[in-house]
């Protein structure tokens, strides 16, 4: 697998690599991704350096072969970390999203039991009625900003529903997913960014840990009152357990799907065609997974390699970081033929890897496809005309959770 590191390799994968994390190429991040997939064999370079090395997966092969091995895990290593100084660290130990093996198998076990498809089902009439009532004010304006009118609120008030919270801390909850969105995003960690962090952390401890113990005395319809009462073989969550997934599931539940819409949108008002087929068949049913697959609202994942890992004949060695860059294997070219175009009819867009795979594959992936399909219907019905009118608009400072911060869109 691996080429002689030469000093004129190493500088160009060193810059390769470097450009992945460039302020400047969260607009368009992919000429990046070719970058790395050109020095690559296999969907796979190895960037390796005197004091790290890693495994940089841009095939699609290569990220589906991680994503489900049992030898790859999640966390970095983030179990060893002190939370005791850190409320933000703490928060993330016990999330499921860092755990393997039997204690992860324990924890999604336990969170999915109160998880089903009946509940995400039973959300659908929810999500239109606010689809309704956030397009109708778009409506009586002319336009506005999707992400502030639409793409932040929906997801939302759809998980806060779901989860049994109240609508009146709609503000403070959007607030505390962006944290964990920074955090779980690996922003650059300033001291004032982990202060702001760690601050949220203890004010959603003691909000979730009063919300929990009075839950468990008086049950509640929502997912958090049955997470709080779940029990497996007598197993039950833990005060950290339950906040923690608690806390991962309002910022999975959001962050995914807010990014989605904005993105999906602006990619389609670079592609007209493809917006025209949608407004002739709105409810088409690729939809979500092509859209899914063309703007990767998580474009990075990251695994630890504790044994050798096999892509077909190749054999990715163990002890390696493994930076699985999910947005180049979307649109890898050997999978999904011109890979860049929103393609409704595309027979294999399911194969995205957006919301990961194997063992970590996303809990609320079809709360995300309901959202997504039913958010672009209403759009492409009411609006056929939306325009985007700036079609270069600011991005948000994560390359991981990459997302628009403000797309004005106007709907005469």
């Amino acid at each position: 697998m691996s080429q002689p590191m030469t000093q004129e390799r190493a500088a160009a994968v060193g810059s390769a690599v470097n450009a992945l994390w460039d302020p400047n190429s969260l607009a368009n991040p992919y000429p990046a991704y070719e970058r790395v997939r050109a020095l690559g064999e296999g969907g796979v370079l190895e960037a390796q350096f005197p004091d790290w090395k890693a495994l940089f997966l841009t095939g699609h092969a290569a990220c589906s072969a991680v994503l489900r091995s049992p030898h790859a895990l999640s966390g970095n290593g983030i179990q060893n970390l002190d939370g005791e100084r850190s409320e933000g660290v703490r928060l993330l130990q016990s999330m499921m999203l860092f755990h393997n093996g039997l204690s992860h198998q324990r924890l999604r076990g336990l969170v999915s039991s109160a998880f089903t498809p009946r509940v995400v089902e039973e959300q659908r009439e929810l999500v239109r009625s606010l689809l309704d009532s956030l397009l109708d004010d778009l409506a009586a304006r002319g336009g506005g900003d999707i992400v502030a009118d639409v793409s932040n609120p929906l997801p939302a008030r759809v998980i806060m529903g779901m989860l049994g919270l109240k609508g009146d801390d709609e503000a403070r909850f959007v607030g505390w997913t962006q944290s964990v969105a920074d955090l779980i995003g690996g922003m650059n960690q300033s001291p004032e960014l982990m202060g702001r962090i760690d601050a949220d952390a203890r004010e959603m401890r003691a909000f979730f840990q009063h919300l929990a113990e009075e839950l468990r005395a008086n049950p509640q319809p929502g997912l958090l009152s049955a997470m709080s009462a779940v029990q497996d073989g007598g197993e039950r969550l833990s005060g950290d357990e339950l906040l923690s997934n608690a806390v991962l599931l309002l910022a999975a539940g959001h962050e995914t799907t807010s990014n989605l819409i904005p993105g999906g949108l602006l990619e389609l008002s670079r592609q007209p065609d493809a917006w025209a087929a949608l407004v002739e068949n709105p409810r088409h049913p690729n939809v979500a997974d092509e859209l899914l697959r063309v703007v990767s609202p998580v474009q990075f994942d990251g695994r630890t390699l504790s044994a050798d890992v096999s892509v077909g004949e190749m054999m990715l060695p163990g002890g390696n970081l493994a930076q699985l860059i999910l947005g180049a294997a979307n649109r890898d070219p050997g999978v999904f033929s011109d890979p860049d175009r929103i393609d409704w009819e595309r027979p294999n867009s399911n194969r995205h890897l957006a919301l990961a795979a194997g063992p970590h594959y996303c809990l609320g992936a079809s709360l995300a496809r309901l959202e997504i399909s039913e958010t672009f219907a209403a759009l492409a019905t009411r609006f056929p005309n939306l325009r985007v009118t700036d079609t270069n608009p600011p991005f948000k400072p994560n390359p991981v959770l990459r997302g628009v911060q403000r797309l004005d869109v106007r709907v005469d």
